[in-house]
């Protein structure tokens, strides 16, 4: 028998479980919204939903934080209804074989920073920082990231004053050991600082592949946590950050040199990051590796399907059936594109890389069209945006650069020419092809250099034979010379 929740919602298959309990698919019986539901028994020995569902109501309005629909009791559980979000960044770093490209990095950071920032501005601490508690959004929403799980969340300012909470130590370690803090580790209360410095580990074990505390070994957990504590304070930020750009090293300074009160300087770290985004080339175009390899399997598969002779199934209806071939990541529709009036094709070119990618569709920051031919590469993951005379855009590569001045910007601009003293026009057709065209000299301009040689040979001739210009004899010369001249 099917479960509703408050008269309205009604409960389908579990999606996930963790330490609060289990996740299931939702679904709005009145609208069909599809929405999560995180279940939790209440008489579990430490209940946290209740307390999480509050600091979701606390956070609502920021990006990147889920709408929360419904909190309450139902039965013998707490039950917490909210958006349904799209994959975590564990689960796409699993996808992309445990590495992440600098680019997408980056570009996570950039978003991942400001979460957290957000999460401070309204006095609270997360303190489990980790890929598994960033999650992206789903259609419209796919390029963002969420941070969610409050579960640890802690304020940091007293609600009455305001004021810093104090300074302690002998604290017991909240969060995941792999990417506390040293601080953490050393069992001093965590502050803002403890959350910038476990995102900085997160951003290198995305670099990385893994952490160098990874794999300990231990007969208790309170020993493995010894051994993470012993390994990460001994390992220099230099050592980590070793073969990697020097902002990340940067980065863990300047969480380091931080008070345990002090307000962190988030432009600043974010200003790090972007800076290296630029010096690097990249498009902040929102195109991840998971879009990447998400858009090669789907090619290979239609590679492979066309090399069997294999034509794709077509439903009744006319449109093309629903392949039964499991795609990986496709419950969790990674479309990582949002929709735009334009569509553009997306190929990745790395430096090494010759391949032609045909059509796929994605958005971009810019609602601008873009049309890039099939055998057309990117480099870098970026789509290029260099302008063509035509009304199309085209790829560096295929950019031919004009002899003369570009089209409409030198027109009428004097052009020095070997057969002549006329002005040169660059002219494009409507493919974009360009033509010299030099004009002919107009009629305006031979009647006007004829009559100034007439009126030099009529003073000439007057001169010479001393004849009155209102004499009859004048008159005879000027008519002369006229029918000479024509």
């Amino acid at each position: 028998m099917e479960r509703i929740v408050a008269e309205k919602y009604k409960l389908g298959r579990k999606i996930g479980s963790g330490s609060f309990g289990e996740l299931y698919l939702a679904t709005h019986i009145e609208t069909g919204e599809n929405l999560a539901a995180k279940i939790e028994n209440n008489k579990t020995k430490h209940p946290q939903l209740l307390y999480e569902a509050k600091l979701y109501k606390t956070l609502q309005g920021g990006s990147g934080i889920a709408g929360i629909k419904w909190a309450g009791f139902d039965r013998d559980d707490n039950v917490l209804i909210i958006d349904l979000l799209g994959p975590s960044l564990e689960d796409l770093f699993v996808y992309c074989g445990r590495k992440f490209s600098l680019k997408t990095v980056l570009m996570l950071a950039d978003q991942m920073i400001t979460r957290i920032e957000y999460v401070h501005s309204k006095g609270f601490l997360h303190r489990d920082i980790k890929p598994d508690n960033f999650l992206m959004g789903l259609g419209r929403k796919a390029n963002q990231v969420y941070i969610i799980d409050f579960g640890l969340a802690k304020r940091f300012r007293d609600q009455n004053t305001n004021r810093h909470i104090p300074y302690r130590e002998n604290k017991s370690l909240t969060g995941t050991a792999r990417y506390a803090s040293c601080n953490t580790h050393l069992g001093i209360d965590q502050s803002r600082r403890d959350d910038l410095e476990s995102l900085g580990y997160v951003l290198l074990y995305f670099l990385r592949g893994s952490l160098p505390w990874q794999g300990l070994k231990a007969a208790t957990k309170k020993q493995k946590y010894d051994k993470i504590c012993e390994k990460k304070l001994s390992t220099p930020i230099e050592v980590l950050c070793k073969s990697h750009p020097v902002e990340f090293a940067s980065y863990f300074h300047y969480c380091h040199s931080l008070t345990f009160d002090q307000r962190p300087d988030y432009a600043f770290l974010k200003r790090l990051f972007r800076d290296l985004f630029s010096r690097e080339g990249y498009d902040f175009d929102y195109v991840f590796d998971w879009t990447i390899l998400k858009y090669h399997q789907a090619q290979q598969t239609r590679t492979q399907g066309q090399s069997s002779g294999v034509q794709p199934a077509v439903a009744t209806n006319g449109r093309a059936a629903a392949s039964s071939r499991p795609v990986p990541m496709d419950a969790m529709r990674l479309k990582g594109v949002n929709d735009v009036s334009g569509s553009a094709e997306v190929a990745d070119r790395r430096r090494s890389s010759n391949l032609a990618h045909p059509d796929v569709h994605m958005q971009f920051r810019s609602s601008t069209a873009q049309n890039l031919g099939a055998n057309n590469l990117v480099e870098k993951h970026h789509v290029s945006n260099v302008p063509m005379p035509s009304s199309t855009y085209a790829l560096r590569k295929n950019y031919k650069k004009p002899e003369g001045p570009a089209e409409n910007a030198n027109l009428g601009r004097g052009v020095g020419n070997q057969n002549g003293f006329f002005l040169k026009v660059i002219a494009t057709d409507s493919e974009g092809d360009y033509s010299n065209s030099p004009p002919k000299l107009g009629l305006f301009a031979c009647i006007g250099l004829s009559c100034f040689l007439f009126l030099l040979l009529y003073l000439f001739r007057i001169k010479a034979l001393d004849v009155h210009p209102g004499s009859s004899e004048s008159g005879k010369r000027v008519k002369l010379v006229f029918q000479i001249l024509i």
